[in-house]
């Protein structure tokens, strides 16, 4: 129970009541193992599954079939929990487990008894739906822009916010290229163009923003 409690949709739900919420309320633990597709595009969200150990990636194809990573998700968060109710509840992307996982399942009428039983549950779960639709808002934008140059230029202006200076990389070229659905070696030549155009200052996972009008334009350029 210490790693569920731990979850955002039982934030300010100690072990004892979590405890006392669960009983008598059917659920499962699955375990999955590295590389296996805990669920495909399409498929229905039929319950809600919240990390327990290891991590998954969401994937999905673009038209030429190459993968392109959403996110990796790791304990204590939830999977396509946006995904459990509405008429078209159906998993937007494949999960796939990077490694050895646990996942805690709980059935659609199980998480209703629970949306009734505590209204701190119920918060939550709003809380996050919110968030979760502001997140995939942002990330629509951010794979409508078709060039490299674009999508560095969205990425690093959402990381530095509104104040220029310096940014530490919190992911290899290696992982930003996946997510952004290129080569490594594409990236890299993005990064030293855009150092070598004065719109940034690279030096490893070191960027300083140089040029912010500059770079903003990339993102009118797509």
């Amino acid at each position: 129970m210490e790693i569920l409690s731990k979850c955002p949709l039982f934030k300010g739900i100690n072990n004892e009541e979590l405890s006392f919420l669960l009983k008598d309320i059917h659920y499962q633990i699955k375990k999955y193992q590295k590389g296996q597709m805990i669920a495909q595009a399409g498929d229905e969200c039929n319950s809600l599954m919240i990390m327990l150990k290891g991590s998954v990636k969401g994937e999905m194809m673009d038209p030429s079939g190459k993968s392109i990573k959403i996110e990796d998700i790791e304990p204590p968060k939830p999977l396509a929990i946006a995904f459990i109710f509405g008429q078209n509840n159906h998993c937007p992307v494949n999960i796939v487990a990077n490694n050895d996982v646990e996942i805690f399942k709980l059935p659609k009428a199980s998480m209703i008894m629970l949306l009734q039983k505590s209204a701190v549950f119920l918060k939550n779960f709003m809380d996050i739906i919110s968030n979760r639709a502001q997140f995939l808002s942002d990330k629509i934008r951010f794979l409508s822009f078709q060039t490299i140059r674009g999508k560095l230029a969205h990425y690093l202006l959402q990381l530095i916010g509104p104040v220029d200076g310096e940014i530490i990389l919190p992911k290899s070229q290696e992982e930003l290229a996946n997510m952004f659905g290129v080569t490594r070696p594409s990236l890299g030549r993005a990064i030293r163009d855009m150092h070598n155009d004065g719109l940034i200052e690279a030096k490893g996972k070191s960027i300083r923003i140089l040029d912010r009008k500059l770079l903003v334009q990339q993102l009118k350029k797509g």
